[in-house]
């Protein structure tokens, strides 16, 4: 009888551990700067991350799910301006994915897959759509030079 009270005692103990195992994470470079912090489950990180550069700025920011990059993600320019921003899924870029020019603007945004270009990449000049290009597995295999060529060949409903 007391071994099975030991024996349960064991295992609830165990699995509370288990559950308890989530912790805030700090870490910083030789310099004591800090480099990154978020979530650690199990030794993995999860959740939302931040990252910095050495002069403390941003330098990117999203989710971890089991340790491999998921969900939402924004990365930054030294001087603080972001850079891009976009979905991972399984740890390799999916979806539609923002890059900004310097001032912040959108400089094009492509489709991706498997960290690859699948499907359309649009290119802007002063948030004007002056360019596009079709890919499949990271590879081109149509290019409109003006907005009004894209347009004749293609719905805006497939950029969705």
């Amino acid at each position: 009888m007391n071994h099975a009270i030991i024996l349960v005692v064991l295992i609830t103990g165990f699995n509370l551990t288990t559950y308890a195992q989530k912790t805030y994470q700090k870490n910083y470079d030789s310099n004591n700067r800090l480099t990154s912090e978020g979530w650690l489950d199990k030794n993995q990180k999860v959740d939302y991350w931040h990252f910095y550069y050495p002069n403390g700025n941003i330098k990117k920011e999203g989710h971890f799910t089991s340790g491999v990059a998921s969900k939402y993600w924004r990365f930054y320019a030294k001087n603080g301006n972001l850079k891009m921003e976009g979905h991972f899924e399984n740890g390799k870029k999916t979806d539609w994915w923002l890059f900004y020019d310097n001032m912040e603007k959108v400089n094009h945004k492509c489709q991706l897959k498997n960290n690859k270009k699948n499907g359309y990449c649009l290119m802007y000049d002063n948030e004007k759509l002056i360019a596009a290009s079709k890919y499949k597995a990271g590879k081109k295999i149509n290019e409109w030079t003006t907005f009004a060529s894209f347009k004749k060949e293609n719905s805006l409903s497939d950029l969705q």
